[in-house]
């Protein structure tokens, strides 16, 4: 369950000045309509019990609260055009009985919202690929962590194989598929073994991001710099490689310091701008993986959480310089890549990312600099 970050005293303190200067281009709802399922994964966000969920009036509410949210910043984006979408998840959210009518509800607005799903594949058989396959969702996004043998020891056994069946139901069908990577020191060397297999089952997107060690996850230890660009080095040789086959699967390498080596337009965390995420209690947060409560929508509302929130204004305000970015050339536009994970490493979301290898090799630099400056003095 979301808590207070016990060193987030930058945010506390925030001033929400912003709040009315604000005018999103995109917003994305991550809707976490359940924090139960059927896996009890060796990197999840969660804890082991799960927190309360909200009953169908609740969800139905939230639902009017997102369009009273909507009609807010249209309003204050009158000539521009402004992206709107829902990404429904978990825990597995299947395991609601009333996710499939949720869905349903959210895609009968297709003309205000885009809407996804991020599940783990495993409870979609041909009967649910089918009614999905009506909603035309934008994609649903099923977590592959490896090889089989690896996914499986993550995930439980048998994990893999029930994954690849729900893949292959939805492609039949023709919904868009996209697969996750979750990097974790234990896998990171494995997202070839993804991209194959996305390339193989014929799905829409391959993409990866870094373990936050939050949760269950907490005794994971994050990706450090030469790890991160090893990565990120496989990935780009998968997408090269894509590419030159003419794949109708891309690797996508879209996600914080990604950017370093696509030479692609610097990646910035969205987390309380064009992200907000709300959980299965209600809880409001900038993002599942920065688990820092902005309010509960069953005492605010939504538009006044998003726009009033201390929270979520420190978090978009503009012209933050992040702490070890400053000489960083990128530092206005990067503003730090992978906040979260330099929240959950350092307390501070305003840290550098601990997976910045350009950081590592300059504070390296620093370092050596000052050793020989000290054996001159000597």
């Amino acid at each position: 369950m979301p808590t207070q970050h016990p060193d987030c005293t930058s945010i506390a303190t925030a001033r929400d000045s912003a709040a009315d200067e604000f005018p999103p281009a995109h917003l994305l709802l991550q809707w976490h309509i359940t924090e139960r399922c059927i896996l009890r994964c060796l990197h999840c966000y969660q804890a082991d019990a799960p927190s309360d969920e909200l009953d169908w009036p609740t969800l139905l509410r939230i639902l009017d609260q997102f369009r009273e949210l909507r009609r807010q910043i249209l309003v204050r984006r009158p000539r521009k055009q402004t992206r709107f979408h829902i990404s429904i998840t978990g825990g597995e959210p299947f395991i609601r009985d009333d996710a499939l009518p949720l869905l349903e509800a959210i895609a009968s607005e297709r003309d205000a919202y885009s809407l996804a799903v991020l599940c783990n594949g495993m409870l979609i058989d041909d009967t649910l690929a089918r009614r999905l396959a009506g909603l035309r969702l934008s994609y649903v996004q099923v977590s592959i962590d490896g090889s089989e043998s690896t996914h499986d020891r993550t995930r439980g056994q048998g994990a893999y194989a029930r994954a690849v069946a729900g893949i292959r139901h939805l492609t039949r069908h023709g919904v868009p598929v996209m697969l996750a990577f979750t990097a974790t020191r234990d896998n990171c060397d494995e997202f070839a073994d993804v991209a194959r297999l996305g390339k193989q089952l014929g799905v829409r997107r391959v993409w990866a991001d870094r373990c936050v060690p939050l949760g269950r996850a907490g005794s994971n230890e994050a990706l450090g710099p030469e790890e991160t660009l090893r990565l990120f080095r496989s990935m780009q040789h998968e997408a090269e490689t894509a590419r030159r086959e003419r794949s109708r699967t891309e690797i996508a390498m879209h996600r914080a310091l990604q950017f370093l080596l696509t030479g692609a337009q610097p990646y910035r965390c969205t987390a309380g701008t064009g992200l907000l995420t709300v959980m299965a209690n209600g809880d409001v947060c900038p993002c599942r993986r920065m688990p820092v409560v902005a309010g509960n929508i069953l005492s605010e509302s939504l538009s006044d959480l998003y726009w009033g929130s201390v929270v979520l204004n420190q978090l978009r305000a503009p012209g933050v310089s992040p702490v070890g970015c400053e000489r960083c050339f990128y530092s206005k536009t990067c503003r730090g890549g992978l906040r979260c994970l330099a929240a959950a490493t350092y307390g501070d979301p305003f840290a550098a990312d601990p997976g910045c290898w350009l950081q590592s090799r300059r504070r390296d630099a620093e370092a050596l600099d000052e050793m020989t400056a000290k054996v001159g003095v000597v």
